[in-house]
């Protein structure tokens, strides 16, 4: 009895060590892949999902490299927040993504478990005898692909004796009568371990094992592909509209699928076992065909109706959402080289579009201090995102500009946008440091007094106003309110400071703790900041127009 009691002790810490293991070499040899691409992954599915097919492409690539499904749709979450990408186009790259998510079962069925060890050792070698970063990439890519297959070796040796158990052949027999049940099962085991490469890498060893038969297989096999959608749908909730859309999306197309592959079982199941046959496939070779003929097949049935997919989802879920446009509208290269008054003309244009980002993050951070509201500290940090995408643009714009004959008037202008540029950018900066302030302040339970909140928004009102006047003086070139701005700027400066004395004798009364004075008075000071970068931008405007 005893004996029995330590192996099964020993079998179980094997299967859950070889699982643990499994996880971990997936999400470090996905994290690997994702180094040594860089950041070319968001520029992939940003400029490659044109249409529906161009984004199941992209979405193919992306999942391949990131070895995670979730992880493509979140990307595709992020572009459709920011503008980047439409809603229909999303769908594409998670119709993509179930077909990328494919290659890992591809990968266990190439069955070289005997070499994990070799390839863990090459791994190894990379990371801590080269210094080159590269080299370090790629080694934890190979680490993690080892991992991979010495986790699944763990694994199997853990699932073998399952086919000796009559609790386990019942239940297959079951599976194999009520394909139902073999679904709800692969579902339920998916959303357990948030990982349907794992799901479907322990099925691989399970039938490689002899446990289940095909019948019994397949069914578990779809359950485990409408598990993934969960850790989307999970992802989602308390998110955008945007994300919510693009998750019930993942969940649909995977549960439609599953309906029709279940009508269509038997004659499925046979050209399953016509491909084993026939190619003389392994066993975990046999059931990533299968994976893979499903989620293609499905994608192939519903390609042609992402259009009525994206007006389901947009019904289901109603609502308008804010979408901010983080591509550039108006600096078009060709104009640089016909004329650069008009091209300087294009960039103070798409200077007034970064200048309204940085306003409404501005707003959505006041929102967050003063609400406490999750959403719009995510909206802030987007603002942010958009700013410096628009930063890199219109400088690299600016600096191909000035490589043409400039006369002096255009110069000094070019030179003012620069400046303003730089400015606009260092106002969104401070406008995420007040969000991070408020994420501190939340984390770690500090109390602001009433007194403290009604200066904060009094003076993040000013700061508000004293930006937007200043944007309204560069895009009317109005030096009347370039000079109001730069007046209401003092007064920030003034409030400041009394802000700082007010905090001080409330520290004294007791009424204020030392880690909420920190807190107050770095808000203070980026708003105080904030004022500075803002008459910068007025003051420009002024001398422009002497």
């Amino acid at each position: 009895m005893l004996l029995l009691e330590l192996e099964l002790r020993d079998l179980l810490f094997m299967f859950f060590g070889g699982l643990a293991i499994f996880l971990f070499g997936i999400k470090y040899m996905g994290d690997g892949l994702q180094k040594v691409a860089g950041d070319k992954l968001r520029d992939i599915l940003d400029k490659f999902t044109s249409n529906p097919v161009m984004g199941v492409l992209a979405g193919i690539t992306v999942t391949a490299l990131l070895q995670t499904s979730t992880g493509t749709t979140v990307l595709a979450i992020g572009l459709v927040n920011a503008g980047f990408m439409t809603l229909r186009q999303s769908i594409g790259v998670i119709m993509g993504a179930n077909i990328g998510t494919t290659i890992t079962a591809f990968i266990i069925g190439l069955n070289i478990s005997e070499y994990a060890l070799p390839i863990l050792t090459i791994g190894t070698f990379l990371i801590f005898f080269f210094k080159n970063k590269k080299a370090n990439n790629f080694g934890q890519v190979f680490f993690g692909f080892g991992a991979l297959f010495y986790g699944l070796n763990l694994m199997g040796d853990g699932l073998r004796p399952l086919r000796e158990l009559q609790a386990f052949a019942d239940l297959t027999v079951s599976m194999s009568d009520n394909p139902f049940l073999g679904v709800l099962i692969g579902t339920i085991f998916t959303v357990s371990v948030q990982s349907s490469s794992a799901a479907i890498g322990l099925l691989q060893q399970l039938f490689a094992q002899g446990a289940l038969d095909l019948n019994a297989a397949l069914p578990v096999l779809f359950g485990d592909n409408i598990g993934t959608t969960i850790t989307a749908v999970l992802a989602a909730l308390g998110a955008s509209i945007a994300a919510k859309r693009a998750a019930l999306t993942h969940v649909i197309f995977n549960v439609v699928g599953t309906i029709v592959v279940l009508i269509l079982l038997v004659p499925f199941t046979n050209l399953v076992a016509y491909l084993q046959e026939s190619l003389a496939l392994n066993p975990e070779m046999t059931i990533a065909f299968a994976h893979g003929i499903f989620n293609v097949s499905n994608v192939l049935i519903q390609l042609p109706f992402v259009a009525v997919l994206a007006l389901i989802v947009t019904k289901l879920i109603p609502g308008n959402e804010t979408v901010i446009e983080y591509k550039a509208q108006h600096l078009d290269p060709s104009i640089i080289s016909q004329s650069s008054s008009i091209a300087l003309g294009q960039a103070k244009k798409e200077t007034l579009r970064m200048s309204e980002l940085s306003a409404q993050g501005l707003q959505e951070a006041s929102s967050f201090v003063m609400t406490n509201q999750k959403r719009h500290a995510e909206l802030t940090y987007q603002f942010e995102d958009a700013i410096n995408n628009l930063d890199r643009k219109i400088t690299d714009y600016l600096t191909r500009i000035s490589t043409n004959s400039l006369t002096a008037a255009d110069s000094r202008y070019h030179s003012m946008l620069m400046d303003t540029v730089r400015d606009i950018e260092r106002v969104g900066d401070h406008m995420e440091n007040l969000v991070e302030l408020k994420e501190y302040q939340i984390a770690n339970k500090v109390k602001l007094s009433t007194a403290a909140m009604d200066d904060l928004k009094e003076m993040f009102e000013l700061t508000i106003d004293t930006l937007k006047e200043s944007f309204a003086a560069l895009e009317n070139d109005d030096i009347l309110v370039a000079r109001s701005a730069i007046l209401k700027e003092d007064q920030i400066d003034k409030m400041e400071r009394q802000l700082r004395k007010k905090h001080i004798m409330r520290l004294n009364e007791g009424l204020c703790d030392g880690s909420a004075g920190i807190v107050f008075v770095d808000m203070i000071s980026n708003l105080e900041r904030i004022g500075d970068h803002a008459v910068n931008i007025a003051e420009a405007v002024a001398e422009e127009e002497n």
